[in-house]
């Protein structure tokens, strides 16, 4: 046989397996990168745990036609209008002078573009906002007063999103904290609160979206901007390949790009979990001294969710933790693989 004719059987072999989600499960580094094109068979969701009425949401609307951006975003929407929920929207925690300021960002994998807002106030859906950036403008982020006066201007109407329960809550920790408070413990995020929603969705045709929406720390700092609204560190979204996001402490994740990263891994034939893994590995090994107690362990919370082409899903944390996902059957919580037994 010519060598020409095994080349050109090699090459078809090749593309068929592709087709089928059979890439070549390598390392970073390990030749080159793979595209996964092969299509989902059913609409798969991942969130953040407290994401599972929101991941319900988006995979029904998903599946009765929707564009998996509006899909992702009435799923958040849920999060930020509930009041229960402290860690966005309305009920969201609010800042050290009592201000609830809110981040958010979305997705569209196919287009490839992303809209997001950052410390918006008296708006309690922040991820609509950034969807109206995302498809009405060429910018991809808003903020501050700016980014209020450009919701103002699509209808949407300004209130008061400190609850009496959020309200009580600073009340006592102004009574009570200390004076060289530097926001630098993660401790901060109140009542066990993941600090964010996270949601992305594959539907059947293949398309990804995902969004992001959060009040952020509780008791930051005035004008603090996490992750949530900066595409490719929260999240990132290639529709070739999947989606990755995060909830938890989002500085430490913020400077190693942790979403997108967790993509890159994916696209190279990395499964999500091991592909959230290798991150946080990453993020902690080039975590500033700050960031970290005596032996190394990290002070702070994070976790990675990652979907891929084929709908295959995951999650991982730094210490145990929970993740809400959709497997195409139904939504549940689930385990996240983790890198270390201490509980903070």
């Amino acid at each position: 046989m010519s060598e020409s004719v095994s080349r050109r059987d090699f090459l078809a072999a090749s593309t068929a397996m592709l087709a089928l989600g059979h890439a070549p499960s390598t390392f970073p580094g390990d030749g080159p990168p793979a595209i996964l094109r092969a299509r989902a068979a059913s609409t798969v969701a991942v969130s953040s745990f407290n994401g599972l009425a929101a991941i319900a949401r988006a995979v029904e609307l998903a599946d009765s036609g929707a564009d998996s951006l509006d899909a992702v975003v009435e799923g958040i929407k849920l999060q930020e209008l509930d009041p229960e929920d402290e860690s966005a929207g309305y009920g969201g925690l609010p800042n050290e002078e009592g201000v609830v300021q809110l981040d958010a960002s979305c997705i569209h994998g196919p287009t490839g573009r992303a809209g997001a807002v950052a410390a918006l106030e008296g708006i309690r859906t922040p991820s609509e906002v950034a969807k109206l950036v995302l498809k009405y403008t060429n910018h991809t982020l808003l903020v501050g007063q700016g980014a209020k006066r450009f919701a103002l201007s699509y209808g949407f109407k300004e209130e008061d999103l400190l609850t009496e329960r959020s309200r009580r809550k600073w009340l006592t920790w102004r009574a009570n904290h200390d004076a060289h408070d530097d926001w630098t413990e993660d401790g901060m995020l109140a009542s066990g609160s993941p600090g964010a929603v996270y949601l992305s969705v594959l539907n059947r045709a293949g398309d990804i979206a995902s969004a992001t929406s959060a009040s952020g720390p509780a008791w930051k700092a005035p004008g603090r901007a996490g992750t949530s609204p900066v595409a490719g560190a929260v999240q990132y979204v290639d529709n070739d390949v999947g989606a990755a996001g995060s909830s938890g402490s989002g500085e430490p994740g913020m400077m190693e790009c942790g979403g997108f990263i967790t993509v890159e891994h994916m696209r190279r034939g990395v499964r999500p979990t091991d592909a959230a893994l290798e991150t946080l590995k990453r993020i902690v090994a080039k975590a500033p001294a700050r960031f970290l107690m005596r032996g190394g362990l990290p002070r702070f919370s994070l976790t990675l969710y990652a979907v891929n082409k084929r709908g295959e899903f995951g999650a991982a944390s730094l210490y145990p933790g929970r993740y809400a996902a959709h497997d195409g059957r139904r939504a549940a919580e689930r385990d996240s693989a983790y890198l270390y037994d201490k509980a903070l």
